[in-house]
């Protein structure tokens, strides 16, 4: 497995795969060296997630391999299917997997979820509008959702 560490708008973010595909990407909440020479197998995606953070990218595309259950697998593709911009809510979710009373089983795989922003369980919200659990931390979650939003904010000052 290769590692890097890469800096984000939302701090540092660490990214591990191998040929087989990106494993993980996480946000860290220390700060860290950013890796000078990025392995091959994972420049691919940190320029893409320069580009997500720049504004010019709205999907994917690399060769992901999240480690999961199979259940937590359906889950994760299903996530990679919400177009940027878009939310879905938990109970939206369960429904659209077949089971509306799983939402919790649905809640837990989305907060495993070891693909950060690539896998957009950020953009996964309470059935009332409101912003639930994130791994990374609401404020993050917000910010997110905020830079897909194609309702920009202008500051008066």
């Amino acid at each position: 497995m290769e590692t890097c560490i890469i800096y984000t708008p939302l701090g540092y973010a660490k990214i591990v795969g191998d040929v087989d595909g990106i494993t993980s990407i996480s946000i860290l909440n220390t700060e860290e060296k950013v890796t000078d020479i990025i392995p091959e197998v994972l420049e691919d995606c940190a320029i893409q997630l320069k580009e997500y953070f720049d504004g010019s990218r709205k999907q994917f595309s690399l060769k992901l391999n999240p480690q999961g259950t199979d259940f937590q697998k359906k889950v994760w593709e299903y996530l990679e299917q919400i177009p940027y911009g878009k939310t879905c809510s938990y109970l939206e979710l369960s429904k659209a997997l077949g089971d509306s009373k799983a939402i919790r089983a649905v809640a837990n795989a989305n907060g495993k979820n070891p693909i950060w922003i690539v896998i957009p369980c950020h953009r996964i919200i309470g059935s009332d509008g409101s912003l639930t659990g994130y791994a990374g931390g609401l404020h993050r979650k917000q910010w997110l959702l905020n830079h897909e939003s194609p309702f920009k904010q202008m500051s008066l000052f």
